[in-house]
């Protein structure tokens, strides 16, 4: 059943109740975004500043993740095209975002198909939070035979998605050049094989997905023959909003699927749009208000997770949070039911230790999986 966990149905039916294939799947994306962070150098001193701490080869294995079943084919690197109003260490620096990588044979045996996976980490620098806060729409224009000027994106993960460093040693062209050309290359060596493309990404690496499952499925990269595609299905983690409504129907119309995963309590799901976004439909029934272009718009199909109610801002946009309340959630889930009085009593000391408000996360939900334990889950 690997087309329906990719989104085939829309995840029609897979979602309330979370069905635990494809709640794995999640927790599998998680965790290969998740290594991304763990490659990451931020140290300014390091020779290695801004790129990843180890070679293609041996990533999976640096960061404990040997057995991932998948093979680095290439670094991805972006610019964020932004000016800073201060020097600082990152500015229009080119950095490692991701990477692209392929299924082994025996995972791809194992999944029903060659998976090719492109995953990027979310918000690092200062630049790149100063992307994430930009607001203004720009056309995406992607396909030079059909701009579609209506279909607008946010201009901040635009020109990191489109700018281009030619000081970088270890890239040639913009982000974008650098996954079309990858991808493709990988599309046209396994074009005899089941193929899927997954893309996954945290935050702002998130909004990258997306623009690039537009990219390449309004470019038709993923249509091998004119009755064939490859699916396309977008994993995000805690990810903003990327464009406007025209740019959410379009993604529709192309069959790009997205499954954002939300902690109903992280503020970054929220932006950009706090007020100009989806929900003016209800003000105006249809989006035929006269600014209904500029109303920022979410795509796809939200997983939203409320099993803890966080609020410290660290926490609740954490990726290694929302990895542990899947796997927390699913093991409370999955043991009891709702009504269980063992399950209230474990909701009741929760509320009342206030463990989620005063220790770090990491604590928290290992103090919590010791707690549901204890009391003989």
């Amino acid at each position: 059943m690997w087309r329906e966990i990719q989104g085939s149905n829309d995840w029609h039916d897979l979602i309330k109740p979370l069905n635990p294939i494809l709640r794995d799947e999640i927790i599998r994306y998680g965790e290969l975004v998740g290594a991304c962070y763990k490659a990451f150098d931020l140290n300014p001193s390091s020779k290695r500043f801004l790129n990843c701490k180890y070679g293609k080869t041996s990533m999976f294995q640096e960061v404990g993740m040997a057995s991932s079943g998948y093979e680095i084919t290439k670094y991805i690197y972006a610019a964020p095209g932004i000016s800073m109003p201060t020097q600082q260490d990152d500015a229009g620096q080119s950095r490692w975002i991701g990477y692209v990588a392929v299924s082994t044979d025996d995972e791809s045996k194992r999944i029903g198909r060659r998976d090719i996976l492109v995953s990027f980490r979310g918000t690092a620098t200062s630049t790149e939070w100063l992307a994430n806060l930009m607001s203004s729409l720009a056309p995406a224009r992607f396909d030079p035979t059909n701009q579609q000027p209506d279909v607008k994106v946010e201009s901040g993960f635009l020109s990191l998605y489109t700018s281009d460093d030619s000081t970088c040693k270890f890239s040639q062209g913009s982000c974008r050049e650098q996954l079309l050309k990858e991808v493709t290359r990988l599309i046209n060596q396994y074009k005899g094989e089941e193929l899927s493309v997954t893309l996954a990404g945290h935050s702002m690496g998130s909004s990258l997905a997306i623009l690039f499952g537009y990219d390449l499925t309004e470019l038709g990269l993923n249509r091998i023959y004119p009755s064939s595609e490859i699916p396309v299905t977008v994993y995000s983690f805690g990810g903003p909003r990327v464009g406007n409504s025209n740019f959410k129907d379009r993604c529709n119309d192309l069959g790009l699927k997205v499954l954002r995963v939300v902690n109903t309590c992280d503020p970054i799901t929220k932006l950009p749009g706090v007020i100009m976004n989806e929900g003016m439909r209800v003000i105006g029934g249809r989006y035929e208000l006269p600014w209904s272009d500029s109303c920022y718009a979410h795509v796809g199909v939200e997983l939203s997770l409320d099993f803890f109610k966080l609020e410290n801002p660290k926490c609740v946009h954490d990726l290694e949070t929302y990895i542990r309340l899947l796997k927390y959630c699913s093991m409370i889930e999955n043991v009891v039911k709702s009504e269980d009085p063992w399950y209230e009593k474990a909701k009741e000391m929760v509320a009342r230790n206030k463990m989620i408000h005063v220790w770090p996360w990491q604590d928290a939900a290992r103090q919590v999986g010791d707690l549901v334990q204890s009391l003989g889950f």
